[in-house]
This record gives C-alpha cells, structure tokens and sequence, in this order.
C-alpha cells in the first residue's frame, strides 16, 4: 500500500475527525490506571502526526512512528509549523527495531485494521511488549465487525469543496471481515484551473473481541478495560473498540 500522494490528503479526509476525543480517552485512562506519572507516550502508526501533536500539546513526550516516509515528512512538517518538539521515526510496526521504553503506547484512529494477517497483530502486540515499561499501558482501538460488514461493505461515501472533492468506495475484502477502500481524489491545481485525479486503494481487515484479547494475553498483557466508541459498552451496533491493556510485570 502506497501513500506517496495520499500523504498530502489524508488530513482532509479526517477533516471532521475529533482528535480531542483520543486525548480524552488516554488521559482518562492513564488517570485510572497507571500507578506513575507518565511522561513518555509513543504513538505508533502515527500517520501525519495530528494525534502526535495533540498529545505534545497535552504535555506529553511523544515519539512517532510510521511506515510511511510520506505520511512522516507531513508529520514532521506540521509539528515544525505547531512548534512542538516530537521525534518521528520510519519503522514497520510489525518489526520495530529496539528503541528506549515508553510508559504508554497507543495505536488509534483504526491502524491496527491496516495489518494484513492475524500473525502481523500478533507480532506488533510482542514489539508493543518489549517498548513498554513494567506495567506500562497499551492503548489502541480497531473497526468493530459490525462497522466492516454493515456500514462500509459495498457503501460510497463523497466529499465535495472547490480545492479538493473525492469518492469513497468500499467493497468486500478477499477475508472474513475485510474490506478494500477506493479511493478518487479530485485535487484543483490553481495554476492550470485543472483538477488532477489521484486513485488509492487501501485494504482492511478486523477480528472479534475474543481474538484481541487471546492475542494480548499471548504476548502477556494484561487487558485492563474494553469499550465502544470512546465512552460506551460494547454492544452488537458498537463501531470502533477501545481496548486498554498493561504489560504485565516480567
């Protein structure tokens, strides 16, 4: 999956996402359950930064990490323009090179879904493991399967402005609770009054509750709370799980 041009729209397409509703999620849980200050917050899968910057802002010490050099060098840009120091780093989730501990990790805004098999959810939640602190925390969230098999299987979503309009289509994936997103951007290019087509497809894929939490406990958390959409149980209609998990002690 390529996000050479994506890099430069993504923020658009999250335009309407509220990124204060993670920062209240992280701090409510570190609040909860963590038995220190925590200082250090490393937010894997970072994308463009914006929850980065969001948690620098907050007072934390973020390290971002990202496959994408694209996604990494918007990343870095935008923390320059907020004026906030976070260190952004170009690794692959499923094989992190060893780094210093962290007090907390955090993998949201549906990162996880963009792994490609059960083994490589497996293989970050051992590399999350060995990043963490003693009873450092584990935070990320995925598409329920609800979400992957009623609201995007076979939906088209469309955005429209002057500078940039796009077409959103999702069709079923090649597994169980999988799909792969189409994507048409309409970029205008001011200069030649000419709107430029950029395509994308992206691919995602989840598991049931259970399988999250087997996986966790293989790779030896402890798994502290499960929610629904930042502040709700979990219920048949939930769209996006929260899990929080603490490593346990070694």
């Amino acid at each position: 999956m390529s996000y050479q041009q994506f890099a430069y729209l993504y923020d658009q397409l999250m335009e309407d996402v509220h990124y204060n509703l993670w920062i209240d999620f992280i701090n409510r849980k570190i609040k909860q359950h963590s038995a220190r200050s925590v200082n250090k917050i490393l937010d894997l899968a970072c994308g463009t930064g914006e929850l980065s910057i969001h948690l620098a802002k907050a007072g934390y010490h973020v390290v971002g990490i990202d496959l994408s050099e694209d996604m990494l060098s918007v990343a870095h840009a935008k923390a320059t323009e907020a004026n906030q120091r976070i260190s952004f780093y170009q690794q692959d989730m499923t094989e992190i090179e060893p780094f210093d501990r962290f007090e907390v990790v955090v993998i949201f805004c549906d990162s996880l879904n963009y792994l490609k098999t059960p083994e490589d959810v497996q293989a970050t939640f051992e590399n999350v493991y060995k990043l963490l602190d003693s009873d450092g925390i584990f935070m990320f969230d995925v598409h329920s399967i609800y979400k992957m098999n009623e609201i995007f299987m076979n939906q088209t979503f469309t955005s429209s402005d002057d500078e940039v309009s796009f077409i959103w289509n999702s069709f079923p994936g090649g597994f169980p609770n999988s799909v792969e997103h189409e994507l048409s951007f309409f970029v205008l290019d001011n200069e030649q009054g000419l709107y430029h087509r950029i395509d994308e497809i992206h691919y995602q894929r989840t598991y049931s509750p259970q399988d999250y939490q087997q996986w966790l406990n293989n790779a030896g958390f402890e798994i502290i709370d499960i929610d629904a959409d930042f502040t709700n149980k979990v219920n048949k209609k939930s769209e996006r799980i929260f899990f929080t998990a603490r490593k346990r002690t070694e």
